[in-house]
């Protein structure tokens, strides 16, 4: 599979643009997902031809943030993503993932309830 990243929800063109940019040099491929697609897994929207697309369109609400998810890319690789969007500018973006053997059967919308859940845990906002 080919070192991917995955943009949900990026609706500040600007900032996505900045990503982008960021990431452009690595020669990473970048995708944008559509709301309609959260019910495909994270291994089909990442690429990954084991794994069968889902034939239902999601039409529910909208992520409550900005999701980035790394798939097929390796610790050092990692690393460099990481420090790029750092220098960018971009600014923060609390939602963000390396695509795993467990959550490749995910839809985006897990995805997103488990980060966000880890998210507020280790920033002390348990509900």
């Amino acid at each position: 599979m080919r070192e991917t990243i995955l943009l949900f929800h990026f609706t500040d063109r600007e900032k996505r643009n900045k990503v982008v940019s960021a990431l452009f040099p690595l020669k990473l491929k970048i995708k944008e997902v559509e709301k309609k697609d959260y019910l495909q897994t994270i291994g089909f929207l990442a690429g990954s031809t084991d794994i069968s697309p889902v034939e239902e369109e999601y039409d529910g609400e909208e992520l409550e943030g900005e999701m980035l998810v790394m798939a097929g890319i390796s610790g050092a690789r990692m690393d460099m993503v990481l420090r790029a969007l750092r220098k960018s500018g971009v600014g923060p973006i609390p939602y963000k993932a390396a695509m795993t053997p467990t959550n490749q059967y995910w839809n985006p919308l897990q995805l997103f309830k488990e980060i966000k859940e880890e998210h507020e845990k280790m920033h002390g906002k348990e509900e």
